[in-house]
């Protein structure tokens, strides 16, 4: 009673600070991984990862959480934008763990590894050593270095080349942005403002290893994995479901959805063009807001390009039809007479907006589908504005 009570003071008590350089567990204790499903916010739609230590003999039943981030960071908000914020892992009691999921409603399964005592302890050591204060933080990388890769590099780390995974978890042909699009619905504004943020760089194909960068397809390739204890063996012994989701598809109010909106803007501007061109009347209200919006989005979106550690903003296409020059010229573009140059500058944007075309058909980058509509509709008053510009 006194060993287990020992135990529990050091885990929970503590808070998993991981002081100790070696607990020993139980020869009965198991290791798992956890893949909990999505959620209602956006940034719960990927799902979730974590390991999951239990042992009864020593009344450990402990979950290692590498997708914790501390609220309190000093500039946090600066710091998330600019890909610098600092994620960390976290040990945590599992009832309290899985109790707050299944309050959210997303499912939760447990898949038990087939790994021998050493193999245990050698998990175990190496997340309580990952614990320690210099140790648990690292910068996060939604691609590369997130909860789920986390799960799979440890494993890899520990077990070594005992450890195998296999290309046959799944048959897809999927690129990177075709796989974060999966759970969240295409006419949504988390989906648009993801197209919009990312660049050419998530238009590529990923490999089978690549697609572990989500909580789903670490536990498809887990599944699959081998692990060689003396011979060849699955990774995984056991799987089950701890708790089953009654949550159902998200099926977006058209009337608040971003084809809808854009629709209405895109009519605005042609119907506001049409008006301009019978009454022989420009409305230079109307581009210099046009300017000045595009304008501000090119500055945000170099600045993501440029500014950030963000991989997955990089070579973003978004830019030739927000490009950010345009912000300049809003007060130029406003003056009942502007200056000859200024149409060439309106010939410029009209081939940008073709080359965005092109990127798209060519599968260079894809484009957010709500934006069609906008894109019609800035043709069109570009090619307005190269006649009542002359």
């Amino acid at each position: 009673m006194l060993q287990k009570i020992a135990y529990l003071s050091f885990f929970f008590i503590l808070n998993f600070t991981a002081v100790a350089q070696y607990i020993p567990l139980s020869p009965n204790a198991e290791v798992s991984i956890l893949t909990i499903g999505p959620g209602d916010n956006l940034y719960d739609k990927f799902g979730h990862s974590a390991f999951y230590i239990q042992d009864p003999e020593r009344d450990i039943e402990a979950i290692y959480n590498y997708g914790v981030y501390d609220w309190n960071t000093p500039n946090f908000y600066l710091k998330f934008a600019r890909g610098k914020l600092l994620y960390k892992l976290e040990g945590v009691q599992a009832a309290s763990f899985l109790e707050n999921y299944k309050e959210q409603n997303r499912w939760i399964k447990q898949q038990t590894l087939n790994l021998s005592y050493p193999e245990k302890q050698a998990v175990f050591t190496f997340l309580n050593n990952n614990l320690k204060p210099e140790n648990k933080y690292y910068k996060y990388d939604f691609f590369y270095d997130n909860c789920a890769t986390k799960i799979r590099d440890v494993l890899v780390t520990v077990l070594g080349k005992d450890l195998e995974f296999t290309d046959d978890f799944t048959t897809e042909n999927k690129t990177f942005r075709n796989l974060i699009q999966q759970n969240v619905h295409w006419n949504s504004w988390g989906s648009l403002g993801m197209d919009v943020a990312i660049g050419a760089v998530t238009d590529v194909k990923a490999n089978s290893w690549q697609y572990q960068f989500l909580p789903d397809y670490v536990f498809k390739a887990t599944a699959t994995a081998t692990i060689r204890n003396g011979e060849r063996t699955p990774l995984v012994k056991n799987t089950q479901t701890l708790f089953e989701s009654s949550r159902t598809p998200e099926t977006p109010n058209f009337i608040t959805s971003p084809l809808f909106v854009f629709l209405l803007l895109g009519g605005i501007l042609i119907v506001i063009t049409i008006r301009d061109k019978k009454r022989n009347k420009r409305s230079r209200g109307l581009d210099v807001a046009i300017f000045s919006i595009t304008g501000i989005i090119g500055i945000l979106l170099c600045l993501l390009w440029f500014a950030t550690d963000h991989s997955a903003t990089a070579n973003n296409y978004n830019l030739l039809w927000a490009f950010p020059f345009s912000l300049l010229l809003a007060f130029v573009i406003g003056k009942k007479q502007p200056k000859s140059w200024v149409r060439r500058y309106v010939i410029f944007l009209l081939l940008l907006l073709v080359l965005v075309t092109m990127h798209w058909f060519t599968g260079v980058q894809e484009f957010a589908f709500g934006f069609i509509p906008l894109f019609i509709g800035l043709a069109v008053r570009y090619v307005y504005l190269l006649k009542a510009l002359k």
